[in-house]
């Protein structure tokens, strides 16, 4: 018998932070929240050194060597991206160094802008 009551003691201390969480937020002052967005969604694009290591022109995508690309709160990688502008991919080869900008686009880190350095 003591063992059953020391479960249900414990069984109910365990549910008691679900119990509080599940309350409801009426009339809770919310306007001194700090709601803003996360500091990477904040930051403006701005280029980020890269090296072109795969191009896959029908796919639209290529692969990178980068830096951080701080605006999406990525550290460097090697990473295939999609490109905005799937065309501008025959003006580059495997191994140029370029300079890329990078950006969400439905969602997706995107390059929608990439230069020769």
């Amino acid at each position: 018998m003591k063992h059953v009551k020391v479960l249900a003691l414990t069984l109910a201390l365990a549910a008691a932070p679900t119990a509080f969480a599940a309350g409801s937020m009426d009339g809770m002052d919310m306007k001194s929240t700090d709601m803003k967005p996360s500091a990477a969604s904040q930051q403006a694009p701005h280029p980020v050194a890269a090296e072109v290591k795969n191009i896959d022109a029908k796919a639209g995508k290529v692969t990178l060597k980068h830096g951080p690309i701080e605006n999406l709160g990525m550290p460097a990688m090697v990473m295939a991206f999609p490109v905005k502008d799937r065309a501008s991919l025959k003006n580059f080869k495997d191994g140029d160094a370029v300079s890329v900008t990078f950006d969400k686009v439905n969602g997706a880190p995107t390059v929608v802008d990439m230069q020769r350095r």
